[in-house]
């Protein structure tokens, strides 16, 4: 095998090779010369040319050994570059603000999205990813069993901007791949209160069939849940799983302003 083989299907590596795809990224991520910007699965750096003529600095990071040493033979005499050679789940991510352009490794997608939506959204501003279509799907169904997901669309919005066409990369995909943009919202919950916002979601959806009369009710009193249905709107015979993000979010400051601390969900 040389540095210039193909990438192998079972290792998730499909390179995006399609030049207006990668410029519509950019261009929806809104990349300037003031931006870092991440290229998660850099690979042979298709994209990471591309992100060079418009970031103030691209940090690509790869774990292929051979695709590292290509990255870093190509881009040399390159200033505004830096090459990490590690899996991405092992990457010390900066804390300071950045955005991701990436077309991801499909087969650690669950994790790419929540080391930055969860783990770093304090230096997450968004991006633009390509993933698999099926993993975009979930996060927009009706039914959200995930609090991650929930979570997700509390501090961010999220738009499935259309689906890719395999050919638009080496070699095609056999799955479907869709375009995720991603744009940090005007917050209303703190950056320090993530942690407690996903221990209430966690503890709301440890029995997703329940009403959502009767899953309140194990924070709130009954007089509390009334009155929460009437504030916000929220059928209570509804299940649990059936709550949008905004309302999630509702209910959250809702227990913040009247369920005394020693009683919320840890």
């Amino acid at each position: 095998m040389n540095k210039n083989r193909l990438p192998v299907r079972y290792t998730g590596q499909h390179f995006t090779i399609d030049k207006v795809l990668i410029e519509d990224a950019i261009k929806q991520s809104r990349i300037n010369q003031n931006d870092t910007v991440l290229d998660i699965g850099a690979g042979k750096g298709f994209l990471t040319v591309h992100l060079l003529q418009k970031a103030k600095l691209v940090i690509a990071i790869e774990n292929d050994f051979e695709l590292i040493t290509h990255l870093k033979h190509k881009f040399k005499q390159t200033q505004n570059i830096q090459v990490f050679g590690c899996d991405f789940r092992n990457y010390k991510i900066p804390n300071f603000s950045f955005k991701v352009v990436s077309n991801i490794p499909f087969g650690i997608t669950s994790e790419i999205l929540k080391i930055l939506m969860f783990e770093n959204m304090e230096s997450f501003q968004g991006g633009s990813i390509f993933l698999q279509l099926e993993p975009a799907k979930k996060l927009f169904a009706d039914k959200i069993f995930n609090p991650y997901t929930i979570l997700y669309h509390t501090f961010y919005s999220l738009k499935i901007v259309y689906e890719i066409n395999p050919n638009s990369f080496i070699p095609p995909p056999t799955v479907k791949s869709a375009f995720l943009k991603i744009e940090r919202k005007s917050l209303h919950i703190d950056f320090n209160q993530k942690v407690k916002y996903l221990n209430f979601l966690s503890f709301l959806l440890q029995k997703p069939n329940l009403p959502v009369r009767t899953a309140l009710k194990l924070i709130f009193r009954k007089s509390q849940v009334n009155e929460i249905s009437e504030k916000f709107g929220i059928n209570l015979n509804l299940k649990i799983v059936n709550l949008s993000p905004s309302q999630w979010e509702d209910c959250f400051f809702e227990m913040l302003k009247v369920v005394p601390e020693k009683f919320h969900p840890s």
